[in-house]
């Protein structure tokens, strides 16, 4: 467990839902689009929080065609529906840019460029992966985040072995932010490099440092991925996932 100090003193939480939380932030401000969290449990969590705390007019499906009335649990279907969304329709707010989604890469670089094609040269790869699916797309036409639960220099290194998604320096929509089982990071920089934004409670600046495959960026000053508060624990814990997925995906 990770105990919040200062002004929120007795307010304890897991790194899955110090995690979830900042999958949460990344759709603040964002408004009525459509939240494709496709990476795994944590930031699908961190979607459907956003909507039901602070940002209500997120649009969030049932992991489906459904957009949901109301909150869906993890690992359920929507009980009442606000909305269909056939893949013809998500495909229209994909080319006009009302959605943010968040991808999990399988190796990403510094400017944000990511791979889910293949590990080695592409003429004769050491492994096959998904191949590059909706990645261009995503990341030429729509704001991307990126969920990664177990930072490593593995994922993150200098140089991806195939681009599946573009990055900022070859011409992305908007690479908004990474969030991982150890920081947040962005890339808030004149070079639009990858930036060391905040770490999660109980993890150091050199952790997330040697984790890390290339040169990152570090401001002097690192602050803290912020706990969740009472009721975003609550909606967490009672609504939005009672049986505790989210501890799967980023064991405490």
């Amino acid at each position: 467990m990770t105990t919040q100090t200062g002004s929120d003193v007795g307010i304890d939480a897991t790194r899955a839902e110090v995690c979830a939380v900042a999958c949460a932030e990344l759709f603040r401000g964002d408004g009525e689009i459509v939240a494709a969290a496709v990476a795994g449990f944590v930031p699908m969590l961190g979607s459907r929080l956003a909507r039901a705390t602070f940002e209500p007019d997120l649009l969030t499906t049932d992991g489906g065609p459904v957009l949901s009335a109301r909150p869906v649990p993890l690992g359920t279907q929507a009980d009442a529906a606000e909305g269909w969304l056939p893949f013809r329709d998500h495909l229209w707010l994909v080319l006009n840019g009302r959605r943010h989604v968040v991808m999990g890469p399988s190796q990403i670089d510094a400017h944000g460029n990511t791979n889910i094609s293949c590990i080695g040269d592409w003429e004769r790869p050491a492994r096959q992966l998904l191949g590059s699916r909706g990645g261009p797309g995503n990341t030429l036409l729509n704001t991307t985040s990126y969920w990664v639960p177990k930072h490593s220099p593995r994922v993150f290194t200098e140089k991806v072995d195939f681009v599946s998604g573009v990055g900022w320096d070859r011409g992305a929509h908007e690479i908004r932010a990474v969030v991982t089982n150890l920081a947040v990071l962005d890339f808030a920089t004149p070079e639009r490099r990858m930036r060391l934004r905040s770490v999660h409670p109980g993890v150091t600046v050199q952790e997330v440092v040697a984790a890390t495959g290339f040169d990152l960026t570090v401001p002097d000053h690192v602050p803290e991925t912020r706990l969740p508060d009472a009721e975003e624990l609550r909606v967490m814990r009672e609504v939005l996932d009672p049986k505790g997925l989210r501890e799967r995906e980023v064991p405490a």
